[in-house]
């Protein structure tokens, strides 16, 4: 059974060059709870996606500073994890749960 809070601790996918480039190494990068631990993460994918995960990594994406409306303001900081999959298993991001 998926809890909700799987779905509470994966937030969303990143579709970038560089997130679609690892996918070459059996790689997937989600954008996630600024509070999930490398073993709820792992436990989120492998509920959410069935597949086996062998490896997570993370970081805190810090927010740039850019103009809104001509005016000085930050985007918000967000924490991303890269996780590796099992050999011959597979996520399509562009699909959705």
């Amino acid at each position: 059974m998926i809890a909700e809070k799987h779905y509470d601790i994966i937030l969303a996918p990143v579709i970038t060059e560089k997130a679609t480039r690892v996918s070459e190494y059996n790689q997937v990068a989600f954008k996630v709870a600024d509070s999930a631990t490398k073993p709820e993460i792992k436990a989120a994918v492998e509920k959410l996606f069935n597949v086996k995960v062998t490896a997570v990594n993370t970081l805190v994406v810090k927010g740039k500073k850019k103009l809104f409306r001509g005016r000085p303001g930050q985007r918000s900081d967000y924490k991303k994890a890269i996780v590796t999959l099992a050999e011959g298993q597979k996520i399509d991001v562009t699909t959705g749960i």
